[in-house]
């Protein structure tokens, strides 16, 4: 299921939003028993292919913001909603109004295993042993490694997107419900400390035909340098566009990224935040 457990979709409106009830946000299939898994294990997943499930013949997804969600949630405390539709056959770059498109890369946001804690766990943070780790790069092809904590390991997954930048900065993506092919496999005595993932190919290439739009953070927090990039970005294409400054950050979101610069040069660092010209031109 998409990351609303179905309250927010093609027919929904803003108000939807608001009335969230957040206590089924990121639910997950599972969990599957894997036979002979213990302790000091690792589980590799393989994921090999995302079908998007579609409506009136089409794939579609959502944007939203979401008042307290996001890196500048006190900057953004309206709700706003943008729904998206795509053909699931070709995955042709997603409409962005008239005004540009994104380009699809679908990849699964929630992936993980048990925790050895006893107790009930929010499915929101991610983990060390995965959970909602929002890494775009799970995507086709790539193989990731969870440290197995639990007799079984308890494999879930969910929370799949069509698109999203590094960062995920208005906290949403295109959120897109999707059928996963995956394979299983374990991976005796691996004592991972931190689930890690392995890539095939470029993780970038389907953004980088017209170059980059880059702003920056500078100081000694890289949250505030994160704040801050971001931020100079939404100015940028409010000025440039005409759009809304809440749009502009959902946009963001969906295809811009967040990178540390550099983080050695004491007592500052630097944060940048790249957004794919080919977008809007």
């Amino acid at each position: 299921m998409d990351s609303s457990a179905g309250q927010l979709g093609p027919s929904r409106t803003v108000a939807d939003v608001t009335a969230l009830d957040f206590g089924k946000i990121n639910p997950v299939s599972g969990p599957v028993y894997i036979d002979g898994a213990e302790p000091g294990d690792a589980l590799k997943i393989t994921l090999h292919g995302f079908a998007p499930r579609e409506t009136d013949g089409s794939g579609w997804g959502w944007t939203a913001n979401i008042p307290g969600f996001g890196l500048l949630a006190d900057q953004f405390e309206d709700p706003a909603l943008k729904i998206w539709t795509y053909d699931a056959m070709t995955m042709e770059p997603a409409l962005w109004g008239d005004m540009g498109s994104v380009p699809l890369k679908p990849f699964i946001g929630t992936i993980g295993v048990a925790l050895a804690e006893p107790r009930l766990h929010s499915i929101v943070p991610p983990r060390r042993t995965g959970g909602n780790l929002d890494i775009r790069d799970l995507s086709v092809g790539t193989e990731i490694y969870l440290p197995i904590e639990v007799a079984g390991a308890l494999s879930s997954v969910g929370d799949t997107h069509a698109a999203q930048g590094d960062g995920e900065v208005c906290g949403t993506a295109i959120e897109s419900p999707m059928d996963v092919t995956l394979t299983l496999d374990l991976v005796k005595g691996a004592n991972l400390a931190m689930q890690r993932f392995r890539t095939h190919g470029p993780v970038t290439n389907h953004l980088d035909a017209k170059g980059y739009d880059v702003t920056t953070g500078v100081g000694p927090d890289l949250m505030a340098g994160a704040r801050d990039a971001v931020a100079g970005m939404i100015d940028l294409l409010t000025a440039r566009h005409g759009m809304p400054a809440v749009d502009a950050c959902m946009l963001l979101s969906t295809c811009g990224d967040l990178r540390i610069s550099e983080i050695v040069d004491m007592p500052n660092w630097v944060v940048s935040f790249y957004f794919p010209r080919l977008v809007l031109e």
